[in-house]
């Protein structure tokens, strides 16, 4: 092996101290905290972490964390998460003998630290003892669904939730129903009432009486549900929102029920932050779960800019054919804080107006008493829109299907 092939010696040496050193246990406890956060981390993704660390070294910080985020971060709404929790276990230069306590880190005293996401506060926290197990003759209950848990949890904002409450909100949303108002179709059935003669079923039922017409059967209109476009935010400040109402809306809107049977709902669904980002292919899997995973990975300007302006007019120059004449029904969920120019957005809304049926904001600050669209992107949308809903917590969502049939009704 030539000399100039050969490692360094002092390469060697920090390789060797990474491998037998305290190395392997502190990543071990830091992707432990990013499991607890939420954040999918697996066997696979912390041997990799523990090459990505020998590779970059430890000499600068930076480099540190952009190799762990770049192995261990998959989603994009979990970057932010990932950060804080990177500048929180790795402050204290006495970390190692915490982590052989098997505590995590946490500021100590009572002085106020920064604020924090819900997720990271859990997962710095030390973790709970084990509960003891419970007698035989015992109702077997689940503790995170106790009634009074219950009954928090619908009225929480999504924006407050710990990550272990996030994950059993987002299992609750996607039970809840959306029936759709409905639209006589232009597709015909046969019926008792309606203007036209249905003469094939007539003459057929005159065929079993001997030729005599006994009854004149007639063709009514089908009902079927509203076309829906749904535009949802993916900036950084509906960082919590996005992902649950992902999950309701396709749970919720995969199927609605007509008379004795359920129809299909014609749907399209974009993501909107920086551009617009078609979603109608993950909306096409019928798991939740996997819907989300192909979202995730759509998405490329999760916890960006919002620019409603300019995703608008995508939508009008490339995706205009969706719009079903102006029976579609358009719910734009989003906080209303644009980046872009209000003129743009208002010419925008104002097209998009004139070829839907209705256009209602889901406007998760809502949740503020006394909450008023004054700023420049808010106050267009809060012009253009047929009515504003809230959707920051269960109970709203549960709400959400009488409160659009109202509306409706009264336009």
């Amino acid at each position: 092996m030539p000399a100039s092939a050969a490692p360094a010696p002092d390469r060697v040496v920090q390789l060797g101290d990474a491998r037998h050193g305290k190395l392997a246990g502190n990543l071990g406890a830091f992707c432990r905290m990013l499991r607890r956060a939420g954040v999918p981390v697996d066997a696979a993704r912390m041997a990799l972490a523990q090459q990505a660390l020998q590779w970059v070294g430890l000499a600068r910080r930076e480099d540190a964390s952009a190799a762990l985020e770049a192995v261990l971060v998959a989603r994009e709404q979990d970057r932010a998460v990932f950060r804080e929790l990177f500048d929180a276990f790795f402050r204290d230069p006495k970390l190692a003998n915490k982590l052989l306590a098997q505590m995590l880190p946490r500021a100590d005293g009572h002085a106020k630290g920064p604020k924090r996401r819900p997720r990271v506060s859990e997962a710095l926290s030390p973790p709970k003892p084990p509960k003891p197990a419970q007698k035989e003759d015992a109702v077997d209950l689940d503790a995170a669904m106790t009634a009074s848990q219950t009954a928090r949890l619908k009225t929480a904002d999504f924006n407050q939730l710990s990550a272990s409450e996030y994950q059993l909100v987002e299992r609750l949303v996607r039970d809840i129903p959306l029936p759709l108002p409905t639209v006589a179709a232009r597709r015909t059935r046969g019926g008792m009432r309606g203007a036209r003669i249905h003469w094939r079923r007539t003459f057929g039922a005159a065929a079993q009486c001997g030729g005599d017409i006994m009854a004149l059967h007639r063709l009514q209109r089908r009902r079927q549900p509203l076309p829906l476009l749904v535009l949802v935010d993916v900036s950084g400040s509906m960082e919590r929102y996005a992902r649950l109402l992902l999950a309701f809306l396709h749970s919720a809107t995969a199927r609605t029920q007509v008379g004795s049977r359920g129809l299909a709902v014609r749907r399209d669904v974009f993501a909107f932050g920086a551009h617009l980002t078609d979603l109608n292919t993950a909306f096409h899997l019928s798991d939740t779960d996997a819907m989300l995973l192909v979202a995730g990975q759509a998405i490329d300007d999760f916890a960006g800019g919002t620019r409603l302006g300019a995703s608008l007019a995508e939508l009008r120059q490339h995706h205009w054919r969706r719009l079903v004449g102006r029976r579609t029904l358009v719910l734009l969920v989003s906080d209303g804080l644009d980046t872009g120019e209000p003129v743009q957005l208002a010419t925008e809304l104002s097209w998009l107006k004139r070829h839907t049926r209705q256009l209602l904001w889901l406007n998760p600050l809502l949740r503020f008493g006394g909450y008023e669209p004054i700023a420049r992107g808010a106050a267009e949308l809060h012009k253009a829109a047929d009515g504003m809903l809230a959707v920051h917590n269960v109970t709203k969502l549960h709400e959400l299907a009488n409160a659009i049939a109202r509306l409706l009704q009264h336009h």
